[in-house]
């Protein structure tokens, strides 16, 4: 994994340096706080949403340090001054930081970060995280959906060029951990592992000749298990070809435009007349979870969604925000007053919160029920919150293929119903106990 050597400490909104410059004159920046982060809703007719971006949060905290040229902006610009600049001059985050684990679910109200530490320098990180989780989630929980659609088929994620540079490696990330098998995206492979894969676009059948020696040229290159992109001209006359070049052991073609689930059947016959039983098709063009879906009865072996993929599928945010719940009334470890929001259309609860998964006898979610207190022995369910950051150190870190794993056994613990495409509420309630509204 390779870093940012720009660092991340202005990845932030100026009103949040405000807030600290302000604090710390009123003597208040130092007490205790608990953000919380949270969504008041999933996007429209979504049964769950798919926490992504906690290794992200990890390593951008690692990097949020305020370099000397920064501080020299920040002076200039009249942001900080006196005491607020050194504060940011020596700022070292030193509290928690709990959080739902990368790859599992999480419903209106889950507290999937919960951040404790004195006020400014729990503030600071608010724009930070915020961006990555609502950015990562809501690719996760598109990508999710898309996983489920393909039934078992693989999903080639090819979004980059549908948004930006830096955003197509964290959806790249993100649709890897919510079960896609690759990514065009090599960064993504360079930076976070993820298997890439890509053969060839229209452009390099159109740089040659015909389609026979542009075949042959890839061919030569890759080997008869590439995937031969056959809809430049006309279908039929490159499946032909095709397979006259590479013979029967034809890894795949793939198929971009047209009526995808008639030019699939008809591909597929032609493959199986010619010999290439074995030749696998490949759906690429304006996909999202709703025509993968209407495509699992084709003949078809895997599909590649891009730019459906890298926009949330019509939800580009998960809705996340970032709330101050509790906060001590002096500086020091005195107790903690639960602090909430009555804005219309826009409260909070407050209190700091954990949460447990209930699960029933055959281990199928139930409820997701919240409470101020730590549950004991798991209070009949799965504890949710785990601990990333201990006093500033960070303890939480994993791997991608852990999130992986943990993503698909999440989803299958969810009712049979959260797994329906179609508009409907939250698969499991979420429970308050106790309900301070």
């Amino acid at each position: 994994m390779t870093t940012d050597p720009s660092g991340t400490a202005l990845l932030t909104d100026h009103y949040e340096l405000t807030m600290v410059r302000a604090a710390l004159g009123s003597g208040t920046a130092h007490r205790r706080a608990v953000f919380e982060m949270f969504a008041r809703h999933l996007p429209s007719g979504r049964r769950y949403g798919v926490v992504a971006g906690t290794g992200r949060l990890l390593d951008a905290l690692e990097q949020f340090r305020f370099r000397d040229d920064e501080l020299a902006f920040l002076e200039q610009a009249r942001i900080a001054d006196g005491a607020a600049l050194e504060f940011l001059r020596n700022y070292r985050f030193s509290g928690d930081i709990w959080g739902y684990a990368e790859g599992d679910c999480y419903f209106p109200g889950s507290p999937i970060l919960v951040v404790e530490a004195p006020f400014a320098e729990a503030v600071v990180l608010e724009t930070l995280a915020l961006s990555i989780f609502n950015h990562d989630c809501a690719m996760a929980s598109a990508a999710s959906r898309m996983v489920t659609a393909a039934h078992g088929r693989p999903l080639v994620e090819m979004g980059s060029r549908r948004t930006h540079e830096r955003s197509a490696i964290a959806a790249a990330r993100a649709a890897y951990i919510a079960g896609f098998t690759t990514t065009s995206n090599l960064r993504a492979g360079y930076q976070y592992g993820v298997s890439t894969s890509g053969t060839s676009a229209h452009a390099f059948t159109l740089l040659h000749d015909g389609e026979k020696q542009a075949f042959a040229a890839q061919l030569d290159a890759l080997g008869p298990g590439t995937t031969l992109l056959v809809d430049t001209y006309d279908v039929a006359s490159a499946v032909r070809t095709a397979v006259e070049l590479a013979g029967p052991d034809l890894g795949a073609i793939r198929i971009d435009s047209g009526d995808l689930a008639a030019v699939a059947r008809e591909a597929r016959a032609q493959l199986d007349s010619l010999g290439a039983t074995k030749a696998r098709i490949v759906l690429t063009g304006d996909l999202d979870e709703f025509s993968v879906a209407a495509l699992a009865v084709e003949p078809v072996d895997g599909y590649g969604v891009g730019t459906s993929l890298v926009t949330g599928s019509g939800a580009p945010t998960a809705a996340l925000v970032y709330k101050l719940v509790a906060r001590a009334d002096s500086e020091g470890p005195g107790p903690l007053r639960p602090m909430a929001k009555r804005s219309v259309g826009k409260p909070s609860r407050g209190g700091r919160k954990w949460a447990v998964r209930q699960l029933d006898e055959t281990g199928s979610a139930t409820v997701e029920l919240v409470t101020d207190s730590e549950p004991k022995g798991g209070n009949g369910g799965r504890p949710l919150l785990q601990p990333l950051v201990r006093g500033g150190e960070i303890v939480g870190r994993e791997s991608i293929a852990t999130a992986r794993a943990r993503h698909r056994d999440a989803v299958f613990e969810l009712p049979d119903h959260a797994r329906q495409l179609s508009r409907g509420y939250p698969a499991i309630p979420t429970v308050f106990q106790p309900d301070r509204d």
